[in-house]
């Protein structure tokens, strides 16, 4: 018999990256008894009861098979109609995936090669490196500190002839900062001029609390949009994302959806109709509520720069590693997340706010004490 090392199972693609560490502290919460968690990043409220009944009824009356790989017309219809007021570009398709996490997957696949280059900010999103290694990409994470707001002039010099894609997330995970219109319109410009894909991740568009949310589409019309449905509606275990963008891409990706994904989910499709009818601004406003108490009652005690979107704050720590403040909050029933996580740097923390009042006010008291070794 053939004995096989089992790392010789393992595609090596897979060995470029770790699991992600907010699952380590999930597995983490379930361990602990009636945790402080400030660590998930998904909302405490719960869906909007019109999108569950339409979720039950289309499951009851038997929508329960294969979608149209684009997308079910109820549902895509609805959103090209929103993509083509907001922006009037002749050339922007919209089509339907499983999730924002799914476009991004999709992005990668259509449009990044081996050995291309991606550009991002740093702190990011920990999917973007991980994606960006899996389909043999080269991450280029680029120092937003200590503002986490983007430097034209720094994101530039990081450009090369291997650059393929530019991401751009904002309101932004784990820091919770807009971009303003100026630096916005920077960015697709850069793009513009460097002939480099831009990729907009906007999953936390409508959390927005200081001035309006603006795309890069606005100002570059082959900006790649990923948005969905998990942070607005609650509907993060559903599994709805859309992107749009120029026909040529999304016909790209849609090829390779048809090889993966295959479609979204039929009733939750149908569901995803009735959520874009469904106002969320009351949600929105709670929000905004619960970052100022939060931001209110730390500021004295850490160095923040002020979130003005997304639902997290990104706070420097005040003594220690990330591992050492973590662990000391753990050891207190706290659960936050390092942010050596998101970043190459080993200096931050994030909190996410998307929690009850009490929790919060449990929170924020737990980390005032914290500050003080």
């Amino acid at each position: 018999m053939i004995k096989f090392d089992e790392n010789d199972w393992v595609a090596d693609r897979t060995k470029s990256f770790d699991s992600s560490g907010i699952r380590k502290v999930f597995s983490l919460a379930g361990k602990l008894k009636n945790p402080i968690n400030l660590s998930i990043g998904q909302p405490d409220f719960d869906v909007p009861q019109p999108v569950k009944d339409s979720l039950i009824e289309a499951v009851q009356s038997g929508k329960n098979g294969y979608a149209l790989t684009q997308g079910v017309p109820i549902l895509r219809d609805k959103l090209q109609a929103e993509v083509d007021s907001e922006y009037s570009h002749e050339d922007r398709e919209v089509f339907v995936c499983s999730g924002t996490s799914g476009g991004l997957v999709l992005a990668m696949l259509a449009m990044v090669n081996p050995g291309e280059e991606v550009v991002f900010l740093d702190p990011y999103f920990v999917m973007y490196d991980s994606l960006i290694r899996l389909v043999g990409g080269v991450p280029v994470p680029v120092n937003s500190y200590p503002k986490f707001r983007p430097q034209i002039e720094d994101i530039e010099k990081a450009i090369t002839p291997k650059t393929k894609m530019l991401i751009v997330n904002s309101p932004a995970n784990p820091t919770g900062i807009q971009f303003n219109e100026t630096e916005i319109k920077q960015l697709a410009d850069l793009a513009r001029e460097k002939n480099i894909v831009l990729v907009s991740d906007e999953i936390y568009r409508l959390f927005s609390y200081d001035e309006p949310f603006v795309s890069p589409a606005k100002f570059n019309d082959q900006t790649i949009v990923i948005d969905g449905f998990s942070k607005s509606y609650a509907m993060t275990g559903l599994r709805l994302g859309y992107v749009h963008g120029p026909h040529h891409i999304m016909e790209a990706m849609l090829k390779v959806q048809q090889y993966t994904f295959v479609c979204a989910p039929h009733p939750i499709q149908i569901a995803g109709a009735t959520a874009l009818d469904t106002d969320i601004s009351h949600l929105v406003a709670d929000y905004k509520k619960k970052r100022d108490f939060v931001v209110d009652g730390l500021s004295k005690h850490y160095e923040i720069s002020k979130p003005n979107g997304a639902f997290y704050v990104f706070p420097k720590l005040p003594w220690g590693t990330g591992d050492e403040f973590v662990a000391k909050a753990i050891e207190n029933n706290l659960l936050i997340i390092p942010g050596k996580i998101f970043s190459n740097q080993d200096t931050h923390f994030r909190i996410s706010y998307a929690a009850s009042d009490n929790v919060l006010d449990q929170g924020v008291e737990l980390l005032k004490k914290l500050s003080m070794r």
